[in-house]
């Protein structure tokens, strides 16, 4: 009995907790709802002195309008140059043993894979759009045991599975942090994750049956709809709250509470934090830091007052063209029928009746319209340059001819810059991704599977691994945070180094890997496959860099030249054993011997030519 009544009162303490943490946020969902409002295009709407999102209607009838939105094209341009945020990372190896590297390059590949098949493309697409919009979005990372291959059956004859990753997006409307006032996850005490399930979903997760709630059909982000809806009421509040570990709970906490009930008490299910701690499984993507506050800002909240000046502006000015184009007409009180007047107008040829003695309709001066409202529509557009970083050249594609190369690559530098920390916070959340997912499949994948995953020479290979292989958390990104890395740059910097003779040999040419690099970077492949033959020498030899624990054999078909390369690259490196590295240096000399015999086979070939030509 006293059992049922401390699961009553934790229920009861979250709930109420809940309650407060709504209560302290309320100013920011009701921006948040605002900045989505505007980006969607209703763009009359207020946040009102009752604490809620309305939009307000028209002064007079005759009123214009329209939402000329400028808003959502900067955010789609920013969206667009954030996708090229160069998100790889590579995993470090934990020391200089062979092994070490060795598992290091497989859970590099590993992490490709795994990329692969979560989307995590998509899934940050989607979050940063959230992220742009209102200010904030996280993703939660778990692992969902019905996923993955199928590897028995349970006691009850149920399907038992390996398992997976699971990866989705959570928008800031779910996530309630103790105090506003941290600024990262891990400085909260507890988290609180609050999302609408259906109820059979409930029963099929925690198996505990739950009674409907009147949510007033939640329509996506947390905002209730018409009040008076019959809907039959098919969900229900899920809480999750989550607290961090401490002295009185080593291992953190997690408990789930739905319709009145505690559905799970345990502690925190994941060891997905440094130094093989638990901790939240939530990570944070931001547009701008707001100072003070786990929620960042977002650049549309900084744009709204812009974008109802410029609708203000373009209205009024409408508003004058049409009196300058219909006119206003003036008559005397019962001089014409104003009824008919009103319903037609003054159309051409129209016989227009007025009563005798009194003044005939004359249309009133409209004056023209101020030359104030053009410059004014003008420097509002500017300021939406400065304040959303996103310049004429990238919403546009606005050139001028003056312009030369050179200064339109600073502008293009310059928008980047603008865009540095949310594309660096996109980064940033990536990477964190990885360490998780590392982390998840160091607990999980306690037995052999199976991975598909893609071999240093392209090639796919079904691997077998275990949490033994992922040693390493060590994660750096392959590459600097380039936005303005495209094609045509490469392609530029690439006929610059030709030019400059960088990529020349002793001899004044090019080699053969050279070539190749330089086609793969001007964008070609390998030109039509017309280097074929020689990138199948490279593959070849990098295949036996890695097959040191076979006999290597010299073939009277191998380029000599392209195999004494890649087998002195993997000699110079640090990633093979003292036995591979001498190993690899014999058949880098019998490579040599066979060459030297090759050129002097050709050099008599050439002299016994030139003397039965002579």
């Amino acid at each position: 009995m006293k059992q049922t009544s401390d699961r009553q009162a934790l229920c009861e303490e979250i709930v109420r907790d809940y309650e407060r943490r709504r209560r302290e946020r309320r100013a920011l969902e009701l921006q948040w709802r605002l900045n989505m409002d505007f980006y969607n295009g209703k763009q009359y709407a207020e946040i009102t002195p009752l604490g809620d999102v309305e939009e307000y209607g028209k002064q007079f009838c005759w009123q214009e309008r329209e939402a000329y939105n400028h808003i959502a094209s900067i955010v789609e341009t920013r969206l667009s140059k954030l996708s090229r945020t160069k998100t790889g990372v590579s995993v470090r190896p934990s020391g200089n043993d062979e092994r070490d590297v060795q598992t290091a390059k497989f859970a590099t590949r590993l992490i490709r894979a795994v990329a692969d098949e979560q989307n995590l493309t998509r899934l940050m697409n989607r979050a940063a759009a959230w992220s742009e919009v209102t200010g904030t979005c996280f993703f939660r990372i778990g692992w969902d045991a019905d996923k993955g291959r199928v590897v028995g059956q349970g006691a009850r004859g149920e399907t038992v599975r390996e398992g997976d990753l699971a990866i989705s997006v959570v928008p800031p409307f779910e996530i309630y942090p103790d105090r506003l006032s941290y600024d990262t996850l891990s400085e909260c005490r507890s988290i609180l994750h609050v999302k609408a399930y259906r109820v059979d979903e409930i029963r099929q997760i925690w198996g505990a049956d739950v009674e409907g709630e009147d949510l007033r059909a939640l329509d996506g982000y947390g905002v209730p709809t018409d009040p008076d809806d019959d809907a039959p009421r098919e969900y229900c509040t899920v809480i999750e709250r989550y607290r961090r570990p401490s002295k009185d709970l080593p291992d953190g906490e997690l408990c789930v509470v739905a319709g009145g009930k505690l559905l799970y008490r345990g502690i925190l299910p994941y060891v997905n934090d440094a130094d093989g701690r638990r901790g939240y499984p939530f990570v944070k993507i931001h547009c701008i830091d707001r100072v003070g506050c786990l929620f960042g800002t977002s650049v549309v909240e900084r744009m709204i007052p812009l974008q109802r000046a410029y609708n203000a502006v373009k209205n009024r000015k409408h508003e004058l063209l049409n009196r300058l184009a219909a006119g206003v007409l003036a008559v005397e009180d019962g001089s014409v029928d104003t009824d008919n007047l009103e319903d037609e107008g003054l159309a051409p040829g129209k016989i227009l009746v007025y009563r005798q003695g009194s003044n005939p309709p004359a249309m009133l001066d409209s004056g023209r319209v101020p030359p104030d409202l053009r410059s004014e529509e003008d420097r509002i557009l500017s300021e939406f340059i400065t304040i959303s970083g996103v310049s004429e050249l990238s919403k546009y594609s606005q050139t001028y001819s003056s312009m030369s190369g050179r200064a339109i690559s600073l502008l293009v530098e310059q928008d980047d810059t603008r865009l540095a920390i949310a594309s660096n916070s996109v980064r940033e959340a990536y990477m964190e991704l990885c360490k998780h997912a590392i982390r998840l499949y160091k607990q999980f994948a306690t037995h052999p599977r199976l991975a598909r995953i893609a071999g240093e020479n392209g090639e796919i290979e079904l691997r077998s691994f275990c949490a033994s292989d992922l040693e390493s958390e060590d994660l750096v990104f392959d590459s600097e945070n380039e936005l303005s890395d495209t094609l045509a740059s490469r392609r530029s910097m690439a006929l610059e180094l030709i030019g400059m003779g960088i990529l020349q040999d002793a001899d004044g040419k090019v080699g053969e890997r050279n070539k190749l690099k330089i086609l793969e970077l001007l964008g070609f492949g390998n030109w039509e496959s017309a280097r074929d033959v020689d990138e199948c020498h490279r593959r070849a030899a990098m295949r036996e860099n890695m097959q040191t624990d076979r006999e290597l054999c010299v073939q009277s078909i191998d380029h000599h030249a392209i195999h004494i390369d890649e087998h002195t690259k993997a000699v110079l490196s640090d990633q093979l054993s003292e036995r591979a590295r001498e190993k690899l240096k014999a058949h880098i000399r019998d490579h040599q011997t066979a060459q030297t015999m090759q050129a002097q086979i050709q050099a008599v070939g050439a002299q016994g030519g030139n003397a039965y030509a002579g």
